[in-house]
C-alpha cells in the first residue's frame, strides 16, 4: 500500500477547514459556481495524472484479491473523469439553497422574523473505495457553502490524493480558499478516530460505504452523524404483477450496477405468480447469470438455486446474486422487509392498486417504488445533481442528499428597539 505523507495533523486540517468555512459562507453563488467550473476543467486537463495514480491503487487492489465489483468501484477512466467534471457542471445549474427564506412573519410587537438556510459549516466525509465520492462530495459541499474534510479508504489513497491535488490547483485560481477542501492522507486508524471526536471543529460526519464502516462511525463518533445506509433492497412481485414489467424491472434493479447500494438484493415472489410465470423468471436468472439463494420452495422451483441461510436474507451481495423467498401475500412480504430491510429502497410490482397502496403505506424506507426499479434512488436520477449519500435515518435528512440536506436554518430577527 502506498503511504502518503501527512503534512498537517488531523486537528490542524480541521482548524484550517473551519477558518475557510467562514470565508466560504460570504461568497456569492456566482463565485461558487465559477470555482466548480474551474475544478471541472482542471480535472479534465489532468486526466493522465489522475489515471497514473489510479493505476497504483488498482495494482494494489488486485494483489489483495479484490473481487470484480470492488475493482469496478475503484477503477477510473477518461470517461469516468469526464463524468466527474460534468457532475460538477450540473451542480452549478442547481439552485443555491443558501440564503433561501423558508418562512417569515411579523410578531404583534412589530418584530420581523425570518427563517433562512445557512451552511452546516465543516463536513467530515468518511468513505471507502469510490474516488468519485471525492469529487461529488467536494462539489456539493462547496456549492452549499461548506468546507469539507475528506477521509477516503486506504484502497483508493493514491487516486484520492491525486484528485485533491488537482482540486487544490484549481482553487488557487478562484475565490474559494483551497483550505476549504482537506484530505486526510494518513491511513492509520488513529487519524480516523480523531476525526470522529472533534466536535469543536467538525459540524457533521457523513459516512458512505459498507455496514462495518457506517457502524464504526455511528458507534464511535461524538460529532453528529448524518447516517447513510447499506442497501438490502427488496422487490416484491405480487400475484397481479405484469410479467413483462416484472422481468424488466427485476433485471435492471439487479444487473445494471450490482455493486451499488440501490441494486436489488432480495426478491419476494407471490406463490400464485410463480406458478404461472416460473419459466420466464428461470430464463431471466439463467440469461443474466444470477445466482439464487432461496427458501425451501425456491430451491424446489428454481433450478440451481442454493439453500439460503439466515445471513442471506440480510446480505448486501453487491454482485450477480440474489436471495429469493416465496410468499403468500403482500403482508408476508412487508413483514419480511420489516425484519431484514435497511430502510433504503423497496419496490412492489403489481397491477393491483390496493396491494400497491398497502405496501407503500406500511413499508418503512427512504424510497418506495410501485412498478419501477430501485435504481432510481440516486441524486442524479431524481434531479438533485450529484449526491453526497443516501440517508436511511429520519432526522434532518432522508433519502438522496443533495444541496438542501447540507444546510441548516438560522432565525434572523429585525426590530426597532423591542424589548421583552
Amino acid at each position: 500500500m502506498v503511504q502518503v505523507k501527512q503534512e498537517y495533523s488531523v486537528e490542524e486540517q480541521a482548524i484550517l477547514a473551519k477558518k475557510a468555512a467562514k470565508k466560504l459562507s460570504l461568497l456569492t453563488t456566482e463565485q461558487k459556481n465559477e470555482a466548480l467550473l474551474t475544478i471541472a476543467s482542471t480535472l479534465e486537463n489532468h486526466t493522465d495524472y489522475i489515471l497514473q495514480a489510479n493505476k497504483i491503487d488498482l495494482e494494489n487492489g488486485r494483489k489483495k484479491g479484490f473481487n470484480d465489483a470492488l475493482i469496478d468501484r475503484l477503477s477510473l477512466s477518461t470517461e469516468r473523469i469526464k463524468d466527474f467534471a460534468n457532475g460538477l457542471r450540473e451542480v452549478t445549474e442547481l439552485k443555491d439553497p443558501i440564503g433561501d427564506v423558508l418562512s417569515s412573519w411579523k410578531l404583534e410587537n412589530e418584530l420581523d422574523v425570518k427563517q433562512i438556510r445557512v451552511p452546516l459549516g465543516v463536513i467530515g466525509m468518511v468513505y471507502e473505495a469510490r474516488p468519485n465520492v471525492t469529487v461529488d462530495a467536494t462539489g456539493l459541499a462547496l456549492k452549499s457553502g461548506n468546507a469539507i474534510v475528506l477521509k477516503g479508504g486506504s484502497s483508493a489513497i493514491s487516486s484520492n490524493k491525486a484528485i485533491v491535488d488537482i482540486i487544490h490547483l484549481a482553487l488557487k485560481e478562484t475565490s474559494i480558499p483551497k483550505e476549504a477542501v482537506q484530505f486526510i492522507s494518513s491511513t492509520n486508524r488513529e487519524t480516523t478516530q480523531q476525526l470522529f471526536t472533534m466536535k469543536e471543529h467538525i459540524d457533521v460526519l457523513i459516512p458512505r460505504g459498507g455496514a462495518s464502516l457506517i457502524q464504526a462511525v455511528v458507534n464511535n463518533a461524538t460529532v453528529p452523524v448524518l447516517e447513510t445506509g447499506v442497501g438490502n433492497c427488496h422487490i416484491y412481485i405480487d400475484e397481479h404483477a405484469d410479467v413483462e414489467k416484472t422481468i424488466r424491472i427485476l433485471i435492471n434493479a439487479k444487473t445494471d450496477r450490482p455493486a451499488v447500494c440501490n441494486a436489488a438484493e432480495t426478491v419476494l415472489v407471490h406463490d400464485a405468480w410463480l406458478q404461472k410465470h416460473k419459466n420466464e423468471l428461470v430464463q431471466a436468472f439463467k440469461e443474466y447469470k444470477i445466482e439464487v439463494y432461496g427458501d425451501e420452495k425456491t430451491v424446489k422451483e428454481i433450478p440451481d438455486a442454493k439453500e439460503a441461510n439466515e445471513s442471506d436474507w440480510a446480505e448486501e451481495y453487491l454482485r450477480l446474486a440474489i436471495a429469493m423467498k416465496v410468499v403468500n401475500d403482500v403482508d408476508e412480504a412487508i413483514e419480511h422487509i420489516e425484519t431484514y430491510g435497511t430502510k433504503h429502497s423497496e419496490a412492489i410490482i403489481t397491477e393491483n392498486g390496493q396491494a400497491a397502496a398497502r405496501f407503500m403505506s406500511l413499508v418503512d424506507a427512504a424510497a418506495l417504488y410501485h412498478n419501477a426499479s430501485t435504481r432510481f434512488t440516486d441524486g442524479g436520477a431524481l434531479g438533485f445533481g450529484a449526491e453526497i449519500g443516501i440517508s436511511t435515518q429520519k432526522l434532518h435528512a432522508r433519502g438522496p442528499m443533495g444541496l438542501p440536506a447540507l444546510t441548516t436554518i438560522k432565525y434572523m430577527m429585525s426590530g426597532n428597539g423591542q424589548v421583552r
